[in-house]
Order: C-alpha cells, then sequence, then structure tokens
C-alpha cells in the first residue's frame, strides 16, 4: 500500500517483515531516513502518552497483537485514529524488527520530529538553559534531556556536529523526556552571535577553570550552562564566551568526569535554591 495515499485513521494488521509500511519504519534506525521523514520511534505505552498528552503529532502507533483488548493500548489507538494517524497491529517478530529489540515494548509511535529556533529562545527570569558542544554519546545526550527535566531546565541547545536528539538509542535514554525538554540546534557561529544577546550569566565547566562551581551565584538571572565534547572539553573559542569558568573538584585517581555527571552534577547546583521536597517526593 502506498503510504502516500493512505486514508487517515486506519487500522491495519501487518504480519510481515517485507510489508512497505514496515520497511519505512524500520528505516528510521538511520538518521539518514529520520532526516528524509522528519520522524522517529519511542517505544513504550507511557512514552505515547505522554508525547500526546503534550501535543507531539503522531503519525503511527504500532502494537503488539497481545496489547488487543488492552484499554489502554485501545484508548491510545482511537487517540492516534483521532489525530489522523495510522494503526498498525503487528507480530511480535515484527515489533522486534522494528525496535532491533528481542524483547521490544508493546506499544511503539512513530512521532514527527520538533526543534526549537535558536532565535525564538529569549531566557528570562532564572531559567536555566543547557548548551552541549558536539556531544557524540546517544546516552550521554539522552541522559543530559532527563537530568534537565529532572531539574526543571528550559531546554537544550545542540552546537556543532552532535549526535541525534531523535536516534531510537537518545529517545531511549531520555526516558520520555525528548517529549517534555524544548531541543534546538545550530552552528557554533550562530550559537554565538546568538550569545551576545544572552542577558545572564553563561558558566562552563573547563579544566583551566580557577572557580570552585559551588563558589558562583547563580540565583536571580537566567543562567547559560555550556558543557564540551566527551573527549575535547570546550574549545577556546566557546571558552572565551563564557562569563566563568568554573571547575567540579575530585578526589581519586579519575581525571574527569563523564559528560552526563558532570552536566547533572552542574544543573543541580545551579537549581539548588529553586528545588525542593515537596509532595511528590524522589524517584
Amino acid at each position: 500500500m502506498n503510504e502516500g495515499h493512505r486514508a487517515v485513521g486506519q487500522v491495519k494488521e501487518i504480519t510481515s517483515l517485507s510489508n512497505p509500511i514496515v520497511k519505512d519504519i524500520k528505516a528510521l534506525a538511520l538518521k539518514k531516513f529520520r532526516d528524509q521523514q522528519n520522524a522517529f520511534l519511542a517505544e513504550g505505552l507511557k512514552l505515547v502518552i505522554d508525547a500526546l498528552d503534550l501535543g507531539w503529532t503522531i503519525r503511527t502507533l504500532i502494537f503488539a497483537k497481545s496489547g488487543r483488548g488492552n484499554a489502554a493500548v485501545e484508548k491510545v489507538a482511537a487517540r492516534t485514529v483521532a489525530a489522523g494517524g495510522l494503526v498498525l497491529e503487528v507480530s511480535e517478530k515484527v515489533l522486534a524488527a522494528i525496535t532491533r529489540r528481542d524483547n521490544p515494548q508493546m506499544v511503539v509511535g512513530v512521532f514527527t520530529q520538533r526543534y526549537l529556533p535558536l532565535k525564538d529562545i529569549r531566557p528570562s527570569g532564572e531559567e536555566v538553559w543547557v548548551a552541549l558542544d558536539r556531544v557524540r554519546d546517544p546516552g550521554n545526550l539522552g541522559t543530559v534531556i532527563r537530568t534537565a527535566d529532572a531539574v526543571g531546565a528550559s531546554g537544550v541547545i545542540l552546537v556543532g556536529e552532535t549526535t541525534d536528539p531523535f536516534s531510537i538509542e537518545t529517545v531511549r535514554a531520555t526516558m520520555g523526556s525528548i517529549f517534555a525538554v524544548p531541543v534546538a540546534k545550530t552552528s557554533v557561529e550562530s550559537f554565538l552571535a546568538w550569545r551576545k544577546g544572552f542577558a545572564g550569566l553563561v558558566a562552563g565547566t573547563h579544566l583551566k577553570g580557577a572557580v570552585d562551581y559551588r563558589s558562583v551565584d547563580y540565583a536571580g538571572k537566567p543562567v547559560l550552562l555550556m558543557m564540551g565534547n566527551e573527549q575535547q572539553g570546550l574549545p577556546d573559542n566557546l571558552a572565551d564566551a563564557c562569563d566563568r569558568l568554573v571547575r567540579i573538584p575530585q578526589a581519586g585517581r579519575a581525571d574527569s568526569l563523564n559528560l552526563a555527571v558532570a552536566t547533572g552534577v552542574m544543573l543541580f547546583e545551579i537549581r539548588r535554591t529553586a528545588l525542593k521536597l515537596g509532595a511528590e517526593g524522589v524517584e
């Protein structure tokens, strides 16, 4: 069936791996096809529900035969149909092929990608933004997005050639936070031009940082946290754009922290006065 001419709101049963719709969805494992289709995969019923609740556009819902009769799955299928999406009931074999997992989640959604234009980011109040320079590891990027969500940061800016925030590995690592945290991507030149208009504190971690990260006052103003690449740290042009270069003190033989861990340490310090244990408790 030609995907371009399908009727909206269809429910279709598929058991063959050679089905052209399945082939298109499987192709989303590759960045080239994600970019061509402007789409990505998210696995799990909770993630799909969260995405729909947050207003993301669902194109296709894929669920395992075992999900038939499950009230939550059927409700999400009805929401997909109402949104004009395609609903596929597939065999376990097809679902495993799509997710490249032997024990896949019962539900997978295909969503339209969404980036926030850099020009639309105008931080105010005590907003916190994270800028990541050429982040390479999807697990690191996903964990940073999840941590940004946890501390109430406003979004993540990807600078230069970075790993894809919509790869299946990154989306998995975000645990659903990809749908809650705005992501922008930009060149170094555009980022540095935008930074000139940033009215707040720009802090970066750097091995040459002379200041303990805990000694800086982050409260009462917007903060942009700049974090360098896993191998090289912040390059000179980005380090020079920081108001403060800070270091996280360490003891022991390790001479550096994992990027996602270092970003987490910084974010929790920057947001320290804003975070209180309330009725929600902790995970």
